[in-house]
């Protein structure tokens, strides 16, 4: 019996509603796994329960100046706090075990990651697939952040929530973190049957926007989807064009939906950050094998020898002879200030 992608998100709000866990968003109704976003009353009556733990994504000023009531800060921004940057492969799993049990976080807990605007979006997304990888199978985002949390009615609060420290063992999916070296079988055609989508602009992409030692992108990409054509999208009031906006929509990521759920599905983009939301994405979707590349562009596009396609080499001389124009352009305005002073 074949059934269609909204009789699946019914269910399993059915079956969320049934075990207490987490209805369906009502701005998901396509989502093949909508449980695993979060709603402001999902949040508000579970936020003060000893099995919840609601983490601010955000800047820890931004969290002292009003955050969730109940909501703990692992001191910073979540991308910045939960990237080991001495040792991007990821490795010491004991460095996460003793991050989270210190602020109290266990597997037994239902966590919940929320964010500010889109400059901290991708923060949340980094804490969701972090904590996926590292096995935790209660994780759940909240849709569109403080700003939904507000929308609703809801307070900020200003006091700090200190948990008590807890036991989290570490039980990594290694599917969830995709390797260079998978990448580049990939790239020479080694690996087949991978669907691999670049989260990054179309000039990136293009190898126009170079943020490496070369430009392009990783031959036999699937598809190019910016982070952004996949969020929802409304009018700026001061400037009258559609932006994307921090929540999440199916209608938005109809791209995705068109790929198969079956098979291998990485996401990359220039440092594994944009491309998380592209993971999460896949998640609700449905996807079985979602993973995200880390390493991604910043890696691949600086290392001799990898594979790439629209190849494009970063122009040191001419950035070098625009840095020294520029400097120029300040010594003399810095004598000029020195002149009109005395």
């Amino acid at each position: 019996m074949q059934f269609s992608l909204k009789q699946y998100a019914w269910g399993a709000a059915l079956m969320g509603l049934a075990l207490g866990v987490m209805p369906m968003d009502s701005s998901a109704a396509e989502w093949a796994n909508p449980g695993l976003l979060a709603t402001p009353d999902v949040v508000k009556a579970n936020a003060g329960k000893p099995d919840w733990v609601v983490i601010d994504c955000r800047d820890l000023k931004d969290y002292a100046e009003g955050h969730i009531p109940g909501a703990i800060s692992l001191g910073g921004p979540c991308g910045a706090v939960l990237r080991d940057t001495s040792n991007r492969a990821f490795t010491d799993v004991g460095w996460y075990e003793r991050l989270l049990g210190k602020v109290g976080i266990s597997n037994a807990n239902h966590v919940v990651v929320y964010h500010g605007d889109m400059r901290t979006l991708n923060d949340a997304t980094v804490a969701f697939w972090i904590l996926e990888w590292l096995g935790h199978d209660k994780v759940y985002f909240l849709n569109g952040g403080i700003d939904a949390w507000r929308k609703g009615g809801n307070r900020l609060d200003t006091k700090p929530e200190v948990r008590a420290p807890a036991t989290f063992a570490a039980k990594p999916v290694k599917s969830r973190l995709s390797e260079t070296n998978e990448i580049s079988d990939i790239a020479a055609g080694k690996i087949k049957g991978v669907q691999l989508i670049d989260s990054r602009t179309a000039a990136e992409n293009k190898g126009q926007d170079i943020r490496a030692v070369r430009g392009g992108h990783v031959p036999n990409t699937t598809i190019n989807i910016s982070h952004l054509d996949t969020l929802v999208k409304e009018k700026n009031p001061k400037t009258g064009k559609m932006e994307a906006v921090a929540y999440l929509s199916p209608d938005a990521a109809a791209e995705l939906a068109k790929f198969d759920r079956n098979k291998r599905t990485i996401s990359y983009c220039q440092t594994g950050t944009r491309s998380t939301l592209t993971y999460l994405q896949l998640r609700l979707l449905g996807f079985k094998d979602a993973s995200n590349w880390d390493e991604s562009w910043r890696i691949y596009g600086s290392t001799p020898g990898t594979l790439v396609a629209d190849e494009q080499w970063f122009d040191f001389a001419t950035v070098n002879a625009k840095i020294k124009s520029l400097e120029g352009k300040i010594t003399d305005l810095e004598a000029a200030l020195a002149a009109a002073k005395k």
